[in-house]
């Protein structure tokens, strides 16, 4: 099977880079119903930055509305999944890389099943170029 890739919107906010601030995100998420397609963390200087690709935007941003959080976006990036085997991101890096579009940050896993999935970002100037390239709008 065909490895699944679409272009998605993500948000992100900042947060006290301390035990338990993921958590209180997504617990805020979760008691509004949003789900999310991918969830990313990681530390920005003495904050964490908390990047959302929610299956609903809006639903999303109704939520971050309501807990008065500074939100920044929506941004584009890419959500893949397909079937695991040897090299799945290599030959996707591989696409983008031999049409001179440059990956600013990727994050893939295999899971049970024997599936993978990753979420990509490019430059907002190459969005509509990998876009194209990949299949997907």
């Amino acid at each position: 099977m065909a490895d699944a890739i679409r272009l998605v919107e993500y948000f992100y906010i900042t947060a006290p880079n301390k035990a338990g601030e993921g958590a209180r995100a997504l617990n805020t998420l979760k008691e509004a119903g949003v789900n999310l397609l991918a969830f990313s963390g990681f530390p920005q200087g003495r904050r964490a930055q908390l990047d959302f690709i929610p299956a609903d935007p809006a639903a999303f941003k109704q939520a971050a509305k309501a807990a008065k959080w500074k939100v920044v976006g929506p941004k584009r990036g890419f959500h893949v999944q397909g079937d695991d085997r040897v090299g799945a991101v290599a030959e996707l890096l591989e696409r983008l890389g031999a049409a001179k579009i440059n990956v600013a940050a990727i994050d893939a896993l295999c899971v049970a099943d024997g599936r993978y999935g990753a979420i990509f970002w490019v430059a907002p100037k190459d969005v509509k170029k990998a876009a194209a390239l990949l299949g997907t709008s």
